[in-house]
């Protein structure tokens, strides 16, 4: 069978780092004989060698090139280019590990755009990772319709026969940023570049011990010698021009005015960032126009201008004020609507001071200017928040608390000027989010576990991103869990430490409430019909299992029930008794719901049912005695427990 992806995995002394890494590969849904892993192990010193030779025995689609140490990550690319077979060729680095349908997804979608790039969402682990690039799919993306040049790491997917037609291939030898030189090149010559932004392709991990190639401080002259390299790319396969200034503006702002703003600057030692700050000023003066630091946001234009005018204390005065200029987003409402989740919110920027205020009508920053001093440079960007203010934004995005995947949800926008006093006026958005479990996700449900709720502010010269909350510690009342999306339990709560908002999606059990039901909350009809109001949320009436099992002979019954909304909040459990089949006999009872696949979940409820022997005689009493609450009871077993096994050995 034609192998349709090679996966080329460059390797040097990975350690047990590779793991993660390898794992992800061997549960690829793409079928093993469709697909190829190449490691190419670039002279390890450790026990890699031994361990990739194991894994090649051991699977027929992996293979091990070994070779002597190059010093990076280009020559082992370039060995594993020509020792590949796929139509595609993916490029994925030993910290990182793939998505488990990465490669049949990437593929198909690939094949099905004739795309000559393929690039795949991804999520960062303690690593930067684009954001507003994977917002959307885009089937036909250029570097002029899409933000493609946020991406510059090699980790995509490219028609081998379009390496094969331009020659392309990785810059060798020890140096920086050899995959943005690469993948640069690839867009512009490629036919058509598609991102697949629905699914969670590339996990981008931060290893534990901080030793990732690509974070580690470098040498700036060497540095910023191949980032000219990179621009040189840019030159070669672009006129003079606005989609010159636009792509070559990508380097301005992430490697010199990022690396020289707030907090990230000023955690730097002195000597260092002197360092920097000489090779970035002839950086700018040499490579980068006045049309290219145009474009830039104008707390950009600021730094780049600073740079350029080689007023070094100005700038780290500047990036002090910034350091503390942050969002903030306050939950103002939380509750389920026709199967969905709203989540209403205002949020507004801070400095140390307070929310930011400006005053409407002061100076403009210039298009090509140098501020005198740090306050005429705050006035410059508080006018420049208040002229955009219009065009302001707030976005949710849920984020996987385990694996850093974001997805982007509906929201609609308000924009609220709020007189400040002295003539001054806070700029405040409102937003209301809408989050449909079942599509939360890129399209697809939400899968279990932790979801954090995010706020991406865009005004002025800044975006973003903040927690959601605090929660007020009064006022706010969250909604019970919804029972929506197949099945899935969705609890909205806040944190603990901070009562930010988060959703637990099939993880919670005793934060149902479940365990709060009392004998007041059931009735049994004169018809045998049980019946329980829960805190449960459904949109429409769900078919679910009543399961009844005898404490005593381990009988259990399983009855069809169906919960159906009542009050907006609570849903009524509803299930016909066959007491013929319980009598003389106690019933402990458990709602199980229905799931994807065929599984089952069952809740158990804290209600006994006991049938006596003659018709009718049916009482529901709670499973713990009278007055003593479960978690009393149990700690009683455990101490109960300690004691018997000190005294007997046994428990």
């Amino acid at each position: 069978m034609p192998v349709k992806v090679s996966v080329v995995v460059p390797v040097y002394n990975p350690g047990p780092y590779i793991e993660d890494c390898v794992a992800s590969l061997l549960r690829q849904s793409l079928p093993p004989e469709e697909f190829e892993v190449l490691f190419v192990d670039d002279g390890s010193t450790d026990a890699t060698a031994a361990r990739l030779d194991a894994l090649a025995a051991e699977h027929p689609h992996i293979r091990v090139v070994h070779q002597e140490n190059s010093g990076w990550s280009g020559k082992p690319r370039n060995v594993g280019i020509e020792a590949s077979r796929g139509e595609f060729v993916m490029f994925v680095d030993t910290d990182d590990h793939l998505g488990d349908e990465a490669l049949e997804r990437m593929y198909e979608y690939g094949v099905a755009h004739k795309a000559d790039v393929i690039v795949g969402k991804m999520a960062g682990k303690g690593r930067p990772v684009p954001v507003e690039l994977f917002r959307r799919n885009h089937p036909y993306a250029t570097v002029d319709n899409a933000p493609l040049i946020d991406s510059l790491t090699p980790h995509k997917m490219l028609r081998r026969s379009f390496l094969e037609r331009t020659g392309l291939r990785f810059p060798e030898g020890r140096r920086r940023l050899e995959d943005h030189v690469f993948i640069t090149e690839a867009y512009l010559r490629a036919d058509n570049v598609s991102v697949l932004s629905d699914y969670v392709c590339y996990y981008h991990v931060k290893r534990e011990d901080a030793t990732n190639a690509g974070i580690q401080r470098f040498e700036p002259a060497g540095y910023f010698k191949n980032l000219r390299e990179a621009l040189d790319v840019v030159e070669r396969y672009t006129e003079p021009g606005p989609l010159r200034d636009k792509l070559l503006r990508r380097w301005l702002r992430v490697e010199l005015v990022e690396r020289m703003s707030g907090p990230r600057l000023l955690a730097l030692p002195d000597d260092y960032r002197r360092e920097l700050f000489r090779e970035m000023h002839a950086l700018v003066l040499e490579r980068f126009g006045p049309g290219v630091a145009a474009g830039l946001r104008p707390g950009g234009r600021i730094v780049s201008a600073l740079i350029r005018d080689d007023r070094y204390d100005d700038l780290v005065a500047y990036a002090e004020w910034e350091s503390g200029v942050r969002p903030e987003a306050a939950p103002t409402g939380v509750e389920w609507q026709d199967g969905t989740l709203r989540v209403r919110f205002s949020a507004e920027f801070t400095d140390a001071d307070g929310p930011l205020a400006v005053r409407p009508d002061g100076p403009r920053p210039p298009a090509d200017g140098t501020p005198a001093d740090l306050a005429e440079a705050v006035s410059w960007l508080a006018t420049a928040a208040a002229d955009g203010f219009e065009q302001a934004t707030a976005d949710l995005i849920l984020r996987d608390r385990e694996t850093a995947a974001s997805f982007f949800q509906p929201v609609a926008v308000t924009r609220e000027r709020v007189a400040a006093g002295d003539g001054r006026t806070r700029l405040v958005l409102r937003g209301t989010a809408t989050v449909d479990p079942a599509t939360a996700a890129g399209g697809a449900p939400l899968h279990s576990g932790l979801w954090d709720a995010y706020v991406r502010v865009g005004l002025g010269g800044w975006t973003k991103e903040c927690r959601l909350g605090p929660a007020p510690a009064r006022g706010l009342a969250l909604p019970p869990a919804g029972m929506v999306a197949a099945g899935r339990l969705v609890l909205p709560y806040w944190t603990r430490q901070y009562r930010d908002l988060s959703l637990d999606v099939d993880r919670a059990v005793r934060s149902l409430g479940l365990h709060r039901l009392t004998p007041a909350d059931a009735a049994v009809s004169d018809t045998e019909v049980l019946t329980v109001a829960l805190p449960l949320y459904v949109p429409d009436t769900t078919e679910v299992l009543v399961r009844l099992e005898d404490g005593a002979s381990h009988r259990s019954v399983d009855r069809a029930s169906v919960l159906t909304p009542a009050n907006g909040a609570r849903s009524l459990l509803e299930v016909r008794l066959p007491v013929p089949l319980l009598r003389n006999a106690g019933w402990r009872a458990a709602l199980v719901l229905p799931r994807d696949g065929g599984q089952e979940r069952a809740l158990g409820l804290p209600l006994l049912l006991k049938v006596g022997r003659r018709p009718g005689a049916v009482e529901v009493t709670p499973t713990a005695p009278p007055g003593l609450p479960q978690r009393l009871l149990r700690a009683a077993r455990r101490v109960l427990g300690a004691v018997l096994k000190k005294t007997t050995g046994k428990v």
